[in-house]
Order: C-alpha cells, then sequence, then structure tokens
C-alpha cells in the first residue's frame, strides 16, 4: 500500500483524480488515530493528510476558528487556551481505547466526536460552520462559511461531519470555539443502584442547575478509575459536572451536592481531578482493558438507561452511563464477542437506540455490522448520497457500510 502525502488541497484533488481514473480506492486519515473505528477498509492506497497542518485563520473576539484538516488537536486546543476559550463539542481522547498517536481536527470532525459536556453543548456537527472538501468525483468543494447561519439549501458541513471519510476529503474546517469555563466542580454520590442514580441525574437535568456533565460507574468500573476518590469508593459513584463563573458554579455544585446527600454520602473533586475523571468517561477509558475486549457505544434514550445497564451487565458485560454525552458504554468478552453482538442489538432495539462497535479485531469488525443497520429505505438513500459524492467507490469504500 503506498501512502500519498499531499500538502495542499490542490494535491489532494490530483491524488483523488488519479485514483478515480486508475480505479483505485484509498483510506484517508489524518493522525491515523481512528483506523480500528469503523469496518476493516482494504485501500489500494493511504491518502495521509498530516501535511494539511496549520490554522488558517482565528478571530477570538468572534469565537470563530479556521484550521487545515491535519492539524493535531492539541495544537488547537493550546491557542485556543492562550485566549481563555475551548472546542466546547469536549473532543474526547481516543488514544486509551483506540490507541496512541495525535488525533488531528479532520479525524475528530470526521468521525462526529463528542465529549460528556454534549447535552449541554451539543455534538461535534452542531459546532462545524463550514468546509473546504475533495469529493470522490475529485471535485473541490466549499460549504459553509464563518457565521452560524450561513446555509442555504443543503447543509453539507453536517452531513460529511460524521460520514469517516466515505463522502469527500476535508481539507480545512471552520469551527464554532466558545469562551472556558472558570471554574469546574464535580460531585460524587456513593453507593446508589441505577435506577436511584438515573433518578437523581433526571432531577438534575430538569433543573435550573445546568450540569455539563452526568455519569454513573458501577462498582467494578469505578474501580478502573485513576482518580483515588473513584476508584477506592468500593461501590458505585453517580458524578456530576458543574462549571461556569466562579460564584456560579460554586453556588450551583452547592446545591448540587445537597441534592445528592439526600440519598448518599458525597465527595467533591477540583480541577485535576476533576478533569480525569472526565477524560476517563468520554471516550470509555475506563474499559479500554483487556484490550481485546469488543467495546459497544450505545446512544439511548436517558429514561431507558437503567434497564439497558442492567440487561447488559446480564449478558456479561461491564457497562457505565454518560447520560450528558447521551451514551451507555459497554465491554464484553471476548468470547461472548458474537453473542454480545446479538445482545447489545436486542437491548438497543428495545430501547428505541443506537448500537456502535467502538473497538473489536478486524474479523470481528469484518463480519457484523459495526454501525447500526439501516432500515431498507434508509439504506437505499445512503447509497444514493454515495453514489453523488463517490460514485466510483474511491474513498473508504465500505468503511461504514459493506459494498458502499
Amino acid at each position: 500500500m503506498a501512502i500519498l502525502a499531499p500538502a495542499d488541497a490542490n494535491e489532494v484533488r490530483d491524488a483523488v483524480g488519479e485514483a478515480v481514473a486508475a480505479g483505485a480506492s484509498l483510506a484517508v486519515e489524518g493522525g491515523g488515530t481512528k483506523r480500528g473505528y469503523g469496518r476493516p477498509v482494504e485501500a489500494a492506497h493511504r491518502l495521509s493528510l498530516a501535511r494539511l497542518d496549520g490554522i488558517v485563520d482565528y478571530q477570538p473576539s468572534e469565537l470563530v476558528l479556521t484550521a487545515r484538516a491535519g492539524t493535531p488537536l492539541a495544537t488547537i486546543e493550546a491557542l485556543l487556551a492562550q485566549h481563555g476559550q475551548q472546542l466546547a463539542f469536549e473532543p474526547p481522547d481516543t488514544s486509551d481505547l483506540l490507541g496512541p498517536g495525535a488525533p488531528t481536527l479532520g479525524g475528530i470532525v470526521a468521525c462526529n466526536l463528542s465529549g460528556p459536556r454534549r447535552l449541554r453543548a451539543g455534538a461535534c456537527r452542531d459546532h462545524v460552520l463550514g468546509v473546504h472538501a475533495v469529493t470522490g468525483r475529485a471535485e473541490a468543494i466549499k460549504a459553509g462559511g464563518k457565521v452560524v447561519k450561513n446555509v442555504t439549501g443543503y447543509d453539507l458541513p453536517k452531513l460529511f461531519t460524521g460520514s469517516f471519510g466515505t463522502l469527500a476529503v476535508l481539507t480545512e474546517i471552520t469551527v464554532k470555539v466558545l469562551p472556558r469555563p472558570a471554574k469546574t466542580r464535580t460531585i460524587l454520590a456513593y453507593g446508589l443502584d441505577v435506577s436511584a442514580a438515573l433518578a437523581a441525574m433526571t432531577a438534575l437535568m430538569a433543573g435550573p442547575l445546568e450540569p455539563s456533565g452526568l455519569a454513573y460507574l458501577p462498582a467494578a468500573v469505578a474501580a478502573r478509575s485513576g482518580v483515588g476518590y473513584v476508584n477506592g469508593a468500593g461501590r458505585s459513584v453517580t458524578a456530576a459536572r458543574i462549571e461556569g463563573p466562579p460564584a456560579s458554579t460554586l453556588v450551583r455544585a452547592e446545591a448540587v451536592r445537597r441534592a445528592l446527600a439526600k440519598a448518599a454520602p458525597v465527595e467533591e473533586l477540583h480541577g485535576r481531578n476533576s478533569a480525569a475523571l472526565w477524560r476517563e468517561i468520554g471516550f470509555a477509558a475506563l474499559l479500554a482493558q483487556p484490550a481485546d475486549c469488543p467495546v459497544w457505544r450505545l446512544a439511548l434514550p436517558p429514561a431507558a438507561g437503567a434497564e439497558a445497564l442492567a440487561a447488559l451487565e446480564a449478558a456479561g458485560a461491564e457497562a457505565f452511563l454518560d447520560l450528558a454525552g447521551g451514551r451507555l458504554w459497554a465491554a464484553l468478552p471476548d468470547g461472548l464477542a458474537d453473542a454480545g453482538a446479538s445482545a447489545v442489538r436486542a437491548v438497543s432495539g428495545h430501547a428505541g437506540g443506537l448500537s456502535t462497535l467502538v473497538r473489536a479485531p478486524d474479523a470481528l469488525r469484518a463480519t457484523i455490522d459495526v454501525f447500526e443497520p439501516q432500515p431498507a429505505p434508509l439504506a437505499l438513500l445512503t447509497r444514493r448520497v454515495k453514489d453523488t459524492f463517490d460514485p466510483a467507490r474511491v474513498l473508504e469504500p465500505g468503511r461504514m457500510v459493506a459494498g458502499v
């Protein structure tokens, strides 16, 4: 497999054009950190965007940043931090689950990855304002812009966000940025069962305290944490994060503490420990070991979380709820891989949710649906969209759906 490393958008277009002419396929990557996410792709060449690096434009006062797709996420976050700003959708650290590397802005957007702040801040695609891209037809296109209300007709930035590079190669991306919270507190409640924890978290979501993170960790999962107040609990941990201006954060955190203390013993995490815990929660670092264990992500209605978690545990899984991220994460022992897939899909379907196999050996990812199977009308629409942007199946063929 040859590695193609274009230095700019024109060279990306040339590389795609040559692939179309030769009938060759391309695996698209930035930092290479998401190769194990999605179905395995057997491509003729690897198209690396690592040289498409750098900030194109950043206007802190306008809360807008434009960068090339291969720009490391760490570079962007360091620059934003200098101005007291952040990517509010909280791009998760995937390194524990998918392996080390330098994630890029393009990879985060292509996979539509968001963190535990999703309930409050929205998903990644809600923060993408505009893109430059090269389609599978080798056509360079521009969509969106640098303001929020910039779309007339089809919203291509949202279509491309989460398409895993199957429709177009992103070369430049404009995102909305927001101020970083001046203070963060995380309140922990110990020993609640999942039903009581879900009731407490739902009440916090419905109230005026605006938590930016809510999670429930059963005792076995909590014991895997690197945060002492969590791994030393010896029982389940329910976590609620409060962020914002100092005075407001302290008042709201105290209100959360009082509310949770009515049902369980409580503790409080400050800056570093709080950040460490939510990093572990964001992309299921708590379930990373053993490394050969398949890990699933379920998107469920919040009210279905307790029943779904109990059903997965009964099937042999370790699981936890990232309620504000809208997810239930589950890991099944490798020996239960095939049966586990059926169990996960049954639980997801019963709850009216969606399930995604986030990590598994290549052999398993090649033989089952990694993403939620689509109803026939939606599958037909998916193929028509692929035919529109990549009729020759040059870009990431089969990455999301076999044969597409």
